[in-house]
């Protein structure tokens, strides 16, 4: 199963998104299924339900940070390349849907992007045929995995 394939069985398993995304890598960053659960379960919703940052670009970023960030204060040189990779894949993650933006509530538009009620939709067909979330999870995985395939072994 690709991580695409993946990411998108965890979302229609009732995940948010950025856990979706975030799950889907979990052999890769060593964390148990739980803890990365854990670490991604604010960032659904874009952010707590508030629609802001797509939590499927939140759930690339924390994958992405946990395999390659930084951890000093001081490492001026490792921040800066850090962004950096953030910003082209978020670059990425909009030329793959073929968007211009990575706000859930303009991903979502309508009524859903406005919608910021910290109680979320049921997960109902109605749901998944309205929603494009399966769709942007799978993106930020397709994205994600690209990225990692690119980088040298550590």
């Amino acid at each position: 199963m690709t991580h695409e394939e993946r990411a998108r069985a965890y979302f229609l398993e009732g995940y948010n998104c950025s856990q979706a995304v975030a799950l889907a890598f979990a052999e890769e960053v060593g964390l148990p299924t739980e803890t990365l659960a854990k670490l991604a379960s604010s960032f659904g919703g874009g952010i707590g339900r508030m629609r802001e940052v797509c939590g499927a670009v939140s759930g690339m970023c924390l994958i992405v940070g946990l395999l390659y960030g930084y951890d000093d204060p001081k490492a001026t040189t490792e921040k800066s390349a850090h962004y950096a990779r953030i910003q082209q894949l978020a670059a990425d993650f909009k030329a793959e849907l073929g968007v211009d933006t990575i706000l859930c509530r303009e991903l979502l538009g309508g009524a859903d992007g406005r919608n910021t009620e910290p109680t979320p939709a049921a997960r109902t067909a109605s749901y998944y045929k309205k929603r494009t979330c399966a769709d942007m999870v799978a993106a930020a995985a397709k994205v994600t995995a690209a990225y990692l395939e690119s980088q040298p072994k550590k």
